[in-house]
């Protein structure tokens, strides 16, 4: 399987249903599987879930558009790992410079939420992603569906490894799994996730790549 799908991809039929219903309301907006995003040759994958209907689904670019981006992509610059400045537009200018985006679900789901199903169905291409990744030493998980997405790309029983803020786990064949809750707006405004928090957990880990 290649590591992105078509545009037309036809593997999920409620999401392919639902991107025909988002092409025809709002025709200029991306409305496809959003691409991974950076350079390939980085050392660090950012994994979320799936893309905002809003956000990369409207804009085409992973975490851009809607508010999940401004934690993720500020700290991001803060850390040294993008240049420029994040606008939540695609030609705002700004470059991952230590890491690639991608999601575990390339295509906006109803509500926000893809189906075990479509999460499985979409998990060749996370494989295919990272195997094209040659110097990639750690993938960092945002909430516990890209954490079982990654585990399940790799072959690893989700069990083994438990989803944990803050946490690092060290799979058998040396790549770094570290976990974060999702930085969508509802984990930040009710403070499940706090800037600190999220900081913290990209802090952690980049200590780590050291």
């Amino acid at each position: 399987m290649s590591a992105a799908p078509g545009y037309d991809c036809p593997l999920c039929p409620r999401l392919v249903a639902y991107r025909e219903a988002n092409r025809a309301a709002n025709p200029a907006w991306h409305n496809g599987p959003v691409p991974s995003w950076g350079p390939r040759d980085a050392p660090l994958l950012v994994l979320g879930l799936a893309p905002g209907v809003r956000g990369a689904n409207r804009t085409g670019r992973p975490f851009t558009g809607d508010y999940a981006g401004r934690l993720l992509y500020g700290t991001l610059l803060k850390f040294g790992q993008a240049t420029g400045q994040f606008l939540e537009s695609p030609d705002d200018g700004l470059e991952l410079t230590g890491c690639r985006i991608a999601n575990a679900v390339r295509c906006v789901p109803p509500e926000n939420l893809p189906t075990p199903a479509e999460i499985r169905t979409c998990n060749g291409f996370l494989k295919a992603e990272l195997a094209a990744m040659p110097r990639l030493r750690a993938v960092l998980a945002l909430g516990v569906v890209a954490h079982n997405a990654l585990l399940r790309a790799k072959g690893i029983p989700a069990a083994r490894f438990a989803f944990a803020h803050g946490a690092i786990h060290a799979l058998p064949d040396g790549l770094l799994l570290a976990d974060s809750y999702h930085v969508s707006r509802y984990n930040t405004s009710t403070r499940r996730l706090t800037p600190e928090m999220f900081e913290n957990a990209v802090s952690a880990l980049l200590e780590r790549l050291k």
